[in-house]
């Protein structure tokens, strides 16, 4: 790796600390705001005000706000994410167990939306204003407009319980099965992807509508270049920043909507982990699932930059 490469990845992570601590500020806040006492569903019901009042100071949740957000962050950089209010175990464990089942239907869901995507943006960059590239502009429109969750429970439905094809619910072990645990998170990656294979599909149509419209390509015609050889070996090169722009931010779409698409398929995985410690005021839990969830969007973003540089020198220079 170059210097150059060094230099962008220190830049990149000093500009990411501030981000973090923002990001850690914004969850931790926002979390305040939900109404609900952790303290008093962990004593039930029929608790008194002096137990609730218990088990508040054992959990240093009567503490200034301030002071309890510096002792989480504290834990956090030291990689303790704390403990759950509700089971007592370590939250940096229930979060690593169930986050390969995430990045399993994220990672499927990206690798499908970037194989139909730039296959029908160039399908249709290549038939403008023809019958192809009406059906893809259509078949594009129509996947940004439809709800993953929606896709899902419709895939459910035909491909789950009416023809029996895959798993209607749950996941398996990447690490010990992997046949089953791809069958399982089929369905769910095609219901994630629905709305990235539209993204990209209109963006690289766009973008490389303009590349095979400009003067330099009229150029390379003229001296007698195939259209197949000013495609692939110019005309997707100058798109290839764009692109790679779009996937970045299809990846963080992505791994977002996994909220959703866990609870339509009961899959146990960070979302419905999140969506479940919510409805229990488990905060610690909700914590340690978005900090994660925000180290990886930042490592992917740092990736981009990499790939960037690679691609392009001139950034090395800014």
């Amino acid at each position: 790796m170059s210097k150059r490469a060094f230099r962008l990845i220190g830049s990149r992570l000093i500009q990411v600390v501030p981000v973090l601590v923002l990001a850690t500020v914004a969850i931790f806040g926002l979390l305040q705001l939900v109404p609900g006492d952790p303290a008093a569903v962990i004593a039930g019901e029929t608790a008194t005000a002096e137990r609730i009042a218990q088990i508040r100071h054992m959990l240093g949740l009567d503490l200034p706000l301030w002071q309890q957000y510096l002792s989480w962050l504290g834990g956090a950089v030291r990689g303790d994410l704390s403990t759950s209010l509700i089971t007592g175990l370590p939250v940096i464990d229930e979060v690593l167990r169930r986050l390969p089942n995430t990045l399993l239907i994220v990672f499927c869901a990206l690798l499908l939306s970037v194989s139909i995507g730039v296959s029908l943006g160039i399908l249709a960059a290549t038939n403008v204003d023809g019958r192809v590239d009406r059906i893809v502009t259509s078949i594009a429109s129509l996947g940004v407009a439809v709800p993953n969750f929606w896709m899902g429970m419709i895939l459910v439905g035909v491909f789950a319980l009416k023809l029996g094809w895959f798993p209607t619910t749950g996941a398996a072990s990447i690490f010990e099965d992997p046949r089953a645990a791809l069958w399982h998170a089929a369905l769910p990656a095609c219901a994630l992807a629905l709305s990235g294979i539209a993204e990209i599909t209109r963006q690289l149509r766009s973008a490389l509508i303009d590349v095979l419209s400009s003067q330099y390509v009229r150029t390379l015609h003229a001296k007698g270049l195939s259209q197949a050889r000013i495609l692939w070996r110019h005309g997707l090169k100058n798109v290839s920043l764009t692109l790679l722009t779009v996937v970045g931010l299809v990846f963080n779409r992505t791994l977002g909507a996994t909220v959703a698409i866990e609870a339509v398929f009961a899959i146990p995985g960070t979302g419905s982990l999140v969506v479940t410690s919510a409805t229990n005021k488990d905060f610690p839990v909700v914590q340690g699932v978005v900090f994660i969830l925000v180290l990886i969007v930042i490592f992917c973003n740092l990736v981009i930059d990499l790939l960037y540089s690679a691609l392009d020198p001139r950034v090395n220079k800014r």
